[in-house]
Formats: C-alpha cells, sequence, structure tokens
C-alpha cells in the first residue's frame, strides 16, 4: 500500500465533487513500467532486426524452395515416349474415362470442353502444353487443375492418351477452337 492515507481528501472540488486518495497498487505499477521497458526493447529488435513473423516465414519458404525445388509439369519424364507407350496409353485412358470424359465426350470429340482430335489446340498440342494443361487447369474455362488430385504419372499417361486421340474421327465432334498445330 501507500505510504499515504487511503481515507484522506484531496483538495480537490469539482461541482461539488470531492476525490479520495486511492493510489495504484504497486504490482500493478511495477508491471505496467516492466511493458514499457519491454517494447522499447521488443519493438527495435522485432522491426529494426527483421524479426518479424513475415520476414521469418519468406525465409523459410525460400530455405524450403532451396531443399525442394519446384518441378515443371512433366519433368522427369520422357515426354515423346510417353506419347507412344501404349501401357501408358491405356493407363490415360481410365483416367480420362473417369475424369475427363464429362466434358471432353467420350472420344474426345469435345462437348463443354473442346474437341482433342482434331488439329486446332487453344493451349497448344504439344506433350508439353497438354501436360501443363492437365496439371494447372484452365480455371477461366472452367477446367480445374488436376495436380492436388492426379500423380505426376497419371498426368503423363492423361496427356498421352489424349495426344494419341488426334486424327480419330469421334461422333458429332465439336467444332474446331485454337490455333492449327501440325
Amino acid at each position: 500500500m501507500s505510504s499515504r492515507d487511503p481515507d484522506n481528501l484531496l483538495d480537490h472540488d469539482y461541482d461539488g465533487i470531492k476525490e479520495f486518495d486511492n493510489p495504484l497498487p504497486k504490482w500493478w505499477l511495477w508491471l505496467f513500467y516492466g511493458a514499457i521497458i519491454w517494447s522499447a526493447i521488443y519493438v527495435p529488435w522485432a522491426h529494426l532486426g527483421g524479426h518479424l513473423p513475415g520476414a521469418e516465414y519468406e525465409a523459410e519458404v525460400k530455405e524450403a524452395e532451396a531443399l525442394h525445388p519446384r518441378k515443371e509439369p512433366g519433368a522427369g519424364f520422357d515426354l515423346a515416349a510417353a506419347a507412344v507407350d501404349q501401357g501408358r496409353i491405356a493407363k490415360g485412358k481410365a483416367t480420362f474415362d473417369k475424369l475427363c470424359m464429362p466434358c471432353h465426350g467420350p472420344q474426345g470429340g469435345g462437348l463443354v470442353g473442346p474437341n482433342l482430335t482434331d488439329n486446332h489446340w487453344i493451349h497448344g498440342g504439344k506433350m508439353e502444353n497438354i501436360v501443363k494443361t492437365i496439371t494447372d487447369g484452365v480455371p477461366e474455362k472452367g477446367m480445374i487443375s488436376w495436380k492436388s488430385q492426379l500423380s505426376p504419372d497419371d498426368i503423363v499417361s492423361a496427356a498421352a492418351f489424349i495426344k494419341s486421340l488426334k486424327g480419330t474421327n469421334p461422333a458429332n465432334p465439336k467444332a474446331p477452337e485454337g490455333q492449327p498445330e501440325e
């Protein structure tokens, strides 16, 4: 407690209201002064020393990317060999029938999605382009990214099957879209 008498009325008189001398407890004052001292140390340490959570996060992301670099879609696969591998094409057909057929049709002739059997491609008809389109999707056209749902091997297999559809003649194909490509 304070050395002052808490029951002592002060000389303040404001509109007939008198004030007692009630000092704050010592523990509260020490806590308050400690918080001031702590902030005087912490603020320069955090803001000038670069120890902000955002900066630490960025440093950890850079470290993780150095340990595990991102790969381009199809990296580690021989896409030219995959495009003619009959086992991979058969595996890709199963993936196509399960996931791609509702938009591209049972024979790839196009429904909501584009025709995959002609020589016209919106995002490119090379294996690299097809793998990238499957991996990243085309959100503005309604095609989702399949990278979180399919393994890289499944994506390459689906691309190989799609590549094998070129030149086939499906029933009721959709009109060509995109640029012609040989």
